[in-house]
């Protein structure tokens, strides 16, 4: 199957929630490691992609589970008109850097680490990457995720280069 660039945007803002929800790195302090437990659960979410010949509904689901050590493991799943999105890794805190780190990997083809910014206790990872469409077109696709509160907010945009075309979609989860 071959993934579009909405799929892949999909992918990317789950392997971003993933990377929010997991430590990665080594001894971790434990007021960081009990921000991430906060988050260990069953979510799901729902939304509709908008832009382009109107909207398309979707859901996701995701789940957190305590990891070995100071991580967190995470698996999701988006379903979207004819396909499933997959992503799973680990996340935690690095202490060298101060980041949330998440290691992930996807059935779009997209496998990375993702890093987390703590402002005011609130983590967010930003993520974005370019590739190409069907047609050999330049796409940006880029996700947001935030953890703020015991809420998991995931916001999708990808942008066609050659035509200007904007799909947009925001996914808040719950328990």
């Amino acid at each position: 199957m071959s993934f579009t660039p909405f799929s892949k945007a999909v992918a990317v803002a789950l392997v971003g929630l993933a990377a929010m929800v997991a430590p990665t790195g080594s001894q971790a302090g434990q007021r960081e490691l009990d921000l991430l437990s906060s988050y260990i659960g069953n979510w799901q979410g729902q939304g509709a992609l908008t832009g382009g010949a109107g909207s398309e509904p979707f859901r996701c689901r995701l789940n957190v589970a305590k990891g070995n050590q100071a991580k967190v493991n995470y698996a999701g799943r988006c379903s979207l008109v004819d396909m499933n999105l997959s992503v799973s890794g680990t996340i935690a805190f690095n202490d060298a850097t101060r980041h949330y780190e998440a290691a992930m990997s996807s059935n779009a083809g997209f496998t990375g680490i993702a890093v987390g910014r703590i402002n005011e206790g609130r983590i967010t990872f930003d993520l974005a990457e370019r590739d190409t469409d069907r047609g050999g077109n330049m796409v940006r696709i880029g996700s947001k995720i935030s953890l703020d509160n015991g809420q998991i907010v995931v916001e999708f945009e990808v942008e066609f280069n050659n035509s200007g075309e904007i799909l947009t979609a925001k996914v808040p989860f719950d328990r």
